[in-house]
C-alpha cells in the first residue's frame, strides 16, 4: 500500500532527526577523547603536580656576587668564595638526629680548624636544625656552618653518603679594598629584609613570589643599599641557586632534592682610578689638619672637620675621583658584625647629598652656599640676557647698595673698591658689586618678580637645582633660598643676592658638571661613574660613553670672555703648575647660630678646569668653615689636578712623578698653599 505524502515527510524527518543526533553525540565523543588526550598527554604533568599539592619548594641560595673595580682593574669591592653546610630534616626520629649532629659535631672537631672556646657543640646543630619549626619550614634546608676548611669540604663531599640530607653549598663573603677607596661613593650591602621600604626592593618584593628561582631574593641575601653597590645592583647580583625540594602534605621532605648552583653576577668597572681618589682624599685629610694648625686671616680654623672633592673629565664625563671626608671601612660589616652607630654620622656621600656626610665643627653640611663660584654664570647670564656687554666698563666702589635701601649694602671682599671693571674683570676679581648691580638688579629691572623663576630656569640648565642624573641613588638636588622672597626682602633684593651666590649652595658633583659645562661650553654631559660592565669570562656586556644631558646656546664671544675672566690671581697652591688653567675661587658666608650665639661662618669653594684650552679635567672642591677658598680648597684642586696629570695626562700623555729629592735635599712642598 502506498504511503501518503504526509507520513513520507515524517519518516523523512525522523530518518534527520536520527543523522543529526547521531552525528551530535559523535561530535561530543570526539571532544571528550580529544580533551582526555589533552589532559593525559599535555596537562597531565601538572595537573599531577598539583593533585600531589604543588609540593615542590624552590630554597634560594645566596647569588655570587660581582666585583667592583677601578679604572685599572684594582678591585674596590669583591666577593671571596666559602663553602657552607645545610642539612634538609630527611631524618624523622630525634634520637636518630641526635646521633647525626653528634657525628657533625665529630667531624668538624677532627677536620676544622675550630677555636676550642667558640666550637660547635651538638646543642648548637641541634639549635640550628630548629626541630620545633620555630623559624623554618620542616623543608627548609638549616645552615649549620660556613667558612669551612678544605680538609672539611673535602671529608663530607667524600662521605655524603654517610650524612643524609647535608648540602656543601658555595657562598661568598663581601670584601672592601683595605685602603678604603672611595667607600661612599662604592656603597655597602645590607640584608634585604631591612630594606623593603626603599623603592627598588620594595618593588622586588611584591613581585618576588613571581620571579623566575634564580632571581628570587632570599629575606637573608645581601643587597647593595647605597653607591654603585646599589647603583648596579641587577648587574652585580648573578643568579641564586636553589634547592628543588619535593615536599608532602605535611611540608616535610618526600624525596630527593635537587642543587643548582648559583650564577656569579657581572663585573663593574667603574671610572674612579684608585691612586687619583687616594691623593684626593690625602690631600683633604692633610689639608684640613693644616687648616686647624696653621693660623691665616688671622686664625686658625678649628672648625673645619669635613671636605668635599669630585674631579670629573671633560670630554668623556667619567668621574675619576669622588671623595667625602671623613670615611670610614665598611669591611667592620663583613662578618655581621653592626658598626652603624658609629659610622652613622657620615656614611653618606657628601659630594651628592648632605645627609649623613659628616658636619663641621658648628655643625654646617656638606652644601654651603657656592659663592663666588656662581659669578662665571652670573655674567654669562648678564650678556647673553644684553644686560650689558663685554666691553661696557663699571665702577667698583668696593660696594652695592640694593635698590633704595640704604642699609642694604653688600661689599667686596677686604671692602676693596676695584675701580673700572669689564664683565671678564669683575669674574677675575670677584666683584659682588658688579653682580648685583649689573646683574641681579638688572635682571629684576627686566623681568620683575618673574625673574626668580627665570633665573632658575638658567640655573636648571646648567645642572644647578636639578639631578646630575649619574644614576647613584639619593641624589640631593641643591638649597635654593633665592626662591624665599620674604626672606630676602624683595625680588630684587633676592635676585641680589643671587648673583653673587650667597642664597643657594649645591652638591660638589653639581658644581663639577657646572665646570664642565663651562669648559664644554654649553653642553652639560652625565657624570658617567662606570665604564664598562663585563661577564666573568671578560664578554663585555655594556659600556658607558659621552652623554649629553642637554645644551644651551651662547655666542662664542660670551663664553671666551667669561673663560678668560676665571683667571683668580694670587693662587700659591698653583704657583709652579704648568698649565694655563681657567678657576674660580669662592668664599661663602653663612650665618649660624649656636646655643643663642651668632657665628659667621666661611666657607671654602673652587673649581676649576684644565688646560684653559682644550680641556681635560674639571675639578670641585668644597671645604666648610674652612675660610677663604683660595687657602682652604684651592690646594686640594692643585693635588688633584696633579696626580690625573702623573695618571692619564692633562695634555694627553702621562707625566709620572719625578723621584724624590735625596735625603738632606730640599723638596717640593705640596702645602705651599696654605703658608702664609
Amino acid at each position: 500500500m502506498k504511503q501518503k505524502p504526509e507520513e513520507e515527510g515524517s519518516d523523512r524527518q525522523f530518518n534527520v532527526r536520527i543523522n543529526i543526533f547521531f552525528f551530535t553525540t559523535f561530535l561530543i565523543f570526539s571532544i571528550i577523547i580529544v580533551r582526555l588526550a589533552i589532559l593525559q598527554f599535555v596537562e597531565g604533568p601538572e595537573l599531577t603536580e598539583q593533585e600531589a599539592g604543588g609540593r615542590t619548594k624552590n630554597f634560594p641560595m645566596a647569588p655570587i656576587r660581582g666585583s667592583i673595580l677601578d679604572a685599572a682593574g684594582i678591585p674596590l669591592a669583591y666577593s671571596k668564595p666559602s663553602h657552607a653546610m645545610y642539612v634538609t630534616l630527611l631524618i624523622q626520629d630525634r634520637s636518630e638526629i641526635e646521633a647525626f649532629a653528634n657525628k657533625v659535631v665529630q667531624a668538624f672537631n677532627k677536620y676544622g680548624d675550630q677555636d676550642p672556646e667558640n666550637a660547635l657543640t651538638v646543642e648548637d646543630v641541634m639549635e640550628k636544625l630548629d626541630l620545633e619549626f620555630n623559624k623554618q619550614h620542616g623543608y627548609e634546608p638549616r645552615w649549620i656552618k660556613g667558612n669551612l676548611t678544605d680538609q672539611e669540604i673535602a671529608y663530607f663531599i667524600e662521605n655524603k653518603s654517610q650524612y643524609p640530607g647535608i648540602e656543601i653549598v658555595e657562598e661568598n663573603v663581601r670584601y672592601y679594598d683595605k685602603d678604603t677607596v672611595a667607600v661612599q661613593t662604592v656603597g655597602y650591602l645590607r640584608e634585604f629584609r631591612g630594606q623593603k621600604s626603599l623603592e627598588k626592593y620594595g618593588a622586588i618584593d611584591k613581585k618576588n613570589n613571581d620571579r623566575e628561582p634564580g632571581l628570587t631574593y632570599s629575606e637573608s641575601e645581601q643587597v647593595g643599599v647605597d653607591g654603585l653597590e646599589m647603583m648596579f645592583q641587577d648587574a652585580l647580583r648573578g643568579k641564586s641557586g636553589y634547592m628543588s625540594i619535593p615536599i608532602n602534605p605535611q611540608n616535610m621532605i618526600d624525596g630527593v632534592p635537587a642543587l643548582i648552583a648559583p650564577e656569579k653576577g657581572h663585573n663593574v668597572y667603574s671610572t674612579i682610578h684608585k691612586e687619583i681618589q687616594m691623593r684626593t682624599e690625602q690631600a683633604i685629610v692633610e689639608q684640613l689638619q693644616w687648616l686647624r694648625t696653621t693660623p691665616f686671616s688671622g686664625k686658625l680654623h678649628e672648625e673645619a672637620t669635613t671636605g668635599y672633592a669630585v674631579a670629573m673629565e671633560v670630554d668623556t664625563g667619567y668621574v675619576v675621583a669622588m671623595a667625602s671626608i671623613p670615611d670610614y671601612d665598611p669591611n667592620v660589616w663583613k662578618d655581621g658584625t653592626d658598626e652603624w652607630d658609629k659610622v652613622l654620622p657620615f656614611y653618606g656621600n657628601g659630594t651628592i647629598s648632605p645627609y649623613n656626610s659628616g658636619r663641621s665643627k658648628n655643625g654646617l653640611d656638606s652644601i654651603p652656599w657656592l659663592g663666588s663660584t656662581i659669578k662665571p654664570l652670573s655674567v654669562l647670564i648678564g650678556l647673553n640676557e644684553g644686560l650689558f656687554g663685554a666691553n661696557d666698563y663699571y665702577n667698583d666702589q668696593g660696594f652695592a647698595q640694593i635698590g633704595n635701601d640704604t642699609l642694604s649694602k653688600v661689599r667686596n671682599s677686604g671692602s676693596k673698591a676695584l675701580g673700572s671693571i669689564n664683565a671678564g674683570k669683575a669674574i677675575e676679581k670677584s666683584s659682588n658689586a658688579f653682580m648685583i648691580d649689573m646683574v641681579g638688579e638688572k635682571f629684576y629691572a627686566k623681568y620683575g618678580a618673574k625673574g626668580i623663576e627665570k633665573w632658575g630656569k638658567y640655573m636648571k640648565d646648567f645642572g644647578l637645582g636639578v639631578s646630575t642624573e649619574s644614576g647613584l641613588p639619593q641624589e640631593f638636588l641643591g638649597k635654593i633660598d633665592y626662591r624665599n622672597v620674604e626672606a630676602a626682602g624683595s625680588p630684587m633684593a633676592a635676585l641680589s643676592f643671587a648673583s653673587f651666590g650667597q642664597s643657594h649652595g649645591y652638591t660638589t658633583l653639581q658644581l663639577a658638571q657646572y665646570t664642565a659645562m663651562l669648559a664644554n661650553r654649553g653642553e652639560r654631559i652625565k657624570p658617567q661613574l662606570a665604564s664598562k660592565i663585563e661577564t666573568q669570562d671578560g664578554t663585555v656586556v655594556k659600556t658607558f660613553k659621552r652623554e649629553v644631558i642637554n645644551k644651551v646656546e651662547f655666542q662664542d664671544r660670551y663664553w671666551d670672555e667669561i673663560i678668560r675672566g676665571m683667571n683668580t690671581q694670587g693662587l700659591q697652591a698653583f704657583e709652579d703648575f704648568g698649565y694655563d688653567f681657567a678657576r674660580k675661587t669662592g668664599t661663602s658666608q653663612m650665618t649660624i647660630y649656636e646655643k643663642g650665639k651668632k657665628i659667621d661662618a666661611d666657607n671654602g669653594v673652587f673649581i676649576a678646569f684644565a688646560p684653559r684650552e682644550n680641556p681635560k679635567l674639571a675639578v670641585a672642591v668644597i671645604i666648610p668653615e674652612g675660610g677663604f677658598g683660595a687657602y682652604s680648597a684651592a690646594p686640594v684642586a692643585r693635588k688633584m689636578f696633579d696626580a690625573y696629570d702623573e695618571v692619564y695626562g692633562l695634555d694627553g700623555t702621562p707625566h709620572p712623578k719625578k723621584e724624590e729629592a735625596p735625603e738632606g735635599e730640599e723638596g717640593v712642598d705640596g702645602t705651599e698653599s696654605g703658608e702664609q
